[in-house]
């Protein structure tokens, strides 16, 4: 199997004594430096006794499959490890190796149950209520909301401020973002928040004026002022200037930077005691 060409699809079975989603996110992440990869992923959650291991192998086998699983049951990782051996298949342990360490680290047993990342508690319900906030405070809605929100986002049009809100809202913040725009005031509402509350958002006018004319297209419209440098510069110093008329504001450039990165920035600065 080790050299036989490939030229089909290659299956990939994500195996899990839980949900997967561990497994699943590791795999897009690993994919992802592949070009053009063709796989055919078989998701195989809820694996919990040495019978459906068995049955699982059995299947993989027939379809020379990769095999990567998160169980952290030892005897359960043993077995798949034990029978991938045997059946000549790939099989890729993502969760032993980091309960290993951490036994050893922290000194005390693993509790070896499945799913207890998922466990409903009230981190959770604040996480759920924060992304119920920021979608109910997305693009200057409910404005009268503002005092209540833990981070205001405010910046031009297309800077990402509505997936920056909702991925920052995940993690329990409650989020409003508002759009400036050229040659309109400030709202009132938004001049009453804490300052140190508000992050505004900077990029670079070239590549504002490339994401606003990939929208217009994708929208299959016209282009306008709206994608036009001239305008878009103009907009960004009016931007400036009202940033200027408020230092307490952090300003963060988004320009190339992917929404987990400015978010790693926006939650460093509020962490830091700016709420």
């Amino acid at each position: 199997m080790k050299n036989k060409e490939r030229s089909y699809v290659s299956n990939i079975f994500l195996v899990s004594d839980s949900t997967g989603e561990t497994a699943e996110k590791i795999f897009k992440a690993a994919v992802a430096q592949f070009t053009n990869a063709d796989t055919q992923l078989h998701r195989r959650r809820y694996i919990r006794s040495e019978e459906h291991i068995k049955a699982l192998l059995d299947e993989a086998k027939n379809m020379e499959a990769l095999i990567i699983f998160t169980f952290v049951s030892e005897p359960l990782r043993l077995k798949m490890r034990e029978g991938a051996l045997n059946s000549g298949l790939f099989a890729v342990d993502l969760m032993g190796p980091v309960l290993t360490a951490l036994s050893h680290f922290l000194d005390k047993p693993a509790h070896s149950e499945p799913g207890r990342i998922h466990r409903i508690d009230t981190d959770y319900f604040g996480r759920v209520e924060a992304v119920q906030f920021t979608v109910k405070h997305d693009d200057g809605q409910n404005i009268h909301g503002l005092p209540n929100a833990d981070i205001v986002l405010v910046g031009p049009s297309r800077t990402a401020k509505t997936p920056l809100s909702i991925y920052l809202a995940r993690f329990g913040y409650k989020v409003a973002n508002i759009p400036i725009i050229l040659n309109l005031p400030l709202q009132k509402e938004l001049l009453s928040v804490d300052p140190n509350r508000v992050v505004a958002l900077m990029i670079d006018p070239k590549r504002l004026m490339e994401i606003r004319a990939a929208r217009l297209k994708k929208l299959k419209q016209p282009l306008s002022n709206y994608a036009n440098i001239e305008s878009i510069v103009e907009e960004l110093k009016y931007c400036r200037e009202i940033y200027r008329q408020h230092p307490q504001w952090e300003v963060i450039d988004v320009s190339g930077r992917a929404v987990e990165e400015v978010a790693t920035d926006v939650m460093s600065w509020i962490r830091n005691g700016n709420r």
